[in-house]
């Protein structure tokens, strides 16, 4: 079982509101560095250990910033995202750049930083030394394909696009060897919000045998594997979380079984975790504004799925408290919903709430807690309908707020059109 708890009452939140009317995102720094320290203690056991946190889960560099003087680093998908992870001040090898279809700019970029390029494709290798040249160390994606299942959120792994083949991953290996690279990874990432330790297990164990065939058929060492980022979180109540330390020791003797014999200790593992660092320590506030009684009951909330997408878009279970109501009884069943023009703008359905006071009944609405959105929460938002997208508060370790995200504003949805312009079009 999870608890779900948020680290401020109802009369700090109103404080909070004075100042940063709702809707926002709130991150815990205490309780993201916590867990950090849990985690890096957990894979201490190994010669070597880095996570590069992925980007594209929390990009704001006030939270990279945070997680960098942990001694982690960064895995990014595009120019922006190294840009973040450079102004937080990640550097070198601490940044990996994890991306598919990539533009030559994307590859000067990262070559630029001397970030490690992890390879998606085996035709990248030629064009990434035609138009950026080949660094040093080189990190290979590898796609099991159907010897590896995956799950509902990234799909099988036959059927994505990610990665090298077995076969083409050999080649890959021998040619860049060829072509005067000293240094190699390897890396896969095959589920996505996955709970179940022994598929994390059982990658690990392939990624261990994988390596071994490596420096059998390639002739390579592979300098650190990096397990991907699948590891999930218990978005509901009645889940459990990942125990590091059980993880990692299960690991660890994989480790001692396939890659001690074959003479690749010490060997470096790394990670690329982002969901479990930050996702349950980031809470998305709104206020109930209306209520709406028709076949069903409903709650509309100043926060829509422009804000948070992720129960549109895979369906995606987020537990909701009311502060100040924390022990009420469920008495109603409502879908929680924003305001834009799309049916799935749905933040639950048909949910056992406590009754929701909205603005309308009494001047001012309850807060609602949307739980576990520190993760591919506020980096999935969007403009549609006009929306503009909510700004992030940061809960310091002393209790202060800081805003780290300002709001969207009309002027910023307009920024990018000629408004000028327009006046003497046609």
């Amino acid at each position: 079982m999870s608890e779900k708890t948020f680290p401020l009452d109802k009369p700090a939140l109103e404080k909070i509101a004075q100042k940063y009317p709702t809707p926002f995102y709130v991150y815990d720094e205490k309780a993201i560095i916590e867990n950090v320290r849990r985690i890096k203690a957990a894979f201490s056991v190994f010669p070597s250990y880095k996570n590069h946190f992925a980007v594209k889960a929390l990009p704001n560099p006030y939270i990279l910033k945070i997680l960098a003087a942990e001694g982690f680093g960064a895995d990014c998908s595009s120019y922006p995202e190294l840009l973040l992870a450079e102004m937080a001040g990640m550097k070198g090898e601490d940044i990996m750049l994890t991306s598919n279809e990539t533009p030559a700019s994307e590859y000067r970029a990262a070559r630029k930083l001397g970030a490690v390029i992890n390879q998606d494709d085996f035709s990248h290798i030629e064009y990434l030394e035609k138009t950026a040249g080949l660094p040093e160390l080189i990190s290979i994606r590898y796609n099991p394909g159907p010897l590896k299942e995956g799950n509902a959120i990234i799909g099988k792994p036959e059927e994505a696009k990610y990665g090298f083949t077995r076969e083409q991953l050999i080649k890959g290996y021998s040619l860049l060897k060829e072509k005067g690279v000293k240094r190699f990874a390897l890396h896969t990432m095959v589920a996505s919000n996955e709970l179940s330790a022994p598929y994390h297990i059982e990658t690990a164990r392939m990624l261990f045998e994988l390596a071994v065939e490596i420096k059998e058929k390639a002739g390579v060492r592979i300098e650190f594997i990096n397990l991907g980022g699948g590891v999930g979180i218990p978005y509901k109540p009645e889940q459990t979380a990942v125990n590091y330390q059980d993880l990692t020791a299960v690991i660890q003797k994989a480790y001692n079984e396939i890659l001690k014999p074959a003479g690749l200790d010490p060997m470096g593992i790394h990670t690329e975790w982002g969901r479990v660092i930050t996702g349950p320590y980031g809470w998305l506030v709104a206020r109930a504004a209306h209520k709406k009684e028709i076949y069903r009951n409903y709650i509309g909330l100043d926060a829509c799925m422009a804000d948070l997408m992720r129960p549109a878009l895979y369906g995606a279970y987020h537990h909701i408290t009311i502060p100040g109501k924390e022990t009420a009884p469920l008495t109603e069943v409502y879908d929680v919903v924003g305001s834009l023009c799309e049916n799935n703008d749905k933040f639950a359905i048909q949910r056992k709430l406590p009754k929701i006071d909205v603005a309308s009944e009494n001047g001012i609405g309850d807060f609602v807690v949307i739980h576990d959105a520190g993760a591919h929460g506020r980096a999935m938002g969007f403009n549609y309908n006009g929306k503009l997208r909510c700004g992030e508060l940061l809960l310091r370790q002393d209790g202060s707020i800081v805003q780290i995200r300002r709001p969207e504003t009309v002027e910023d949805y307009f920024a990018t059109l000629d408004t000028a312009g327009v006046k003497d079009f046609r």
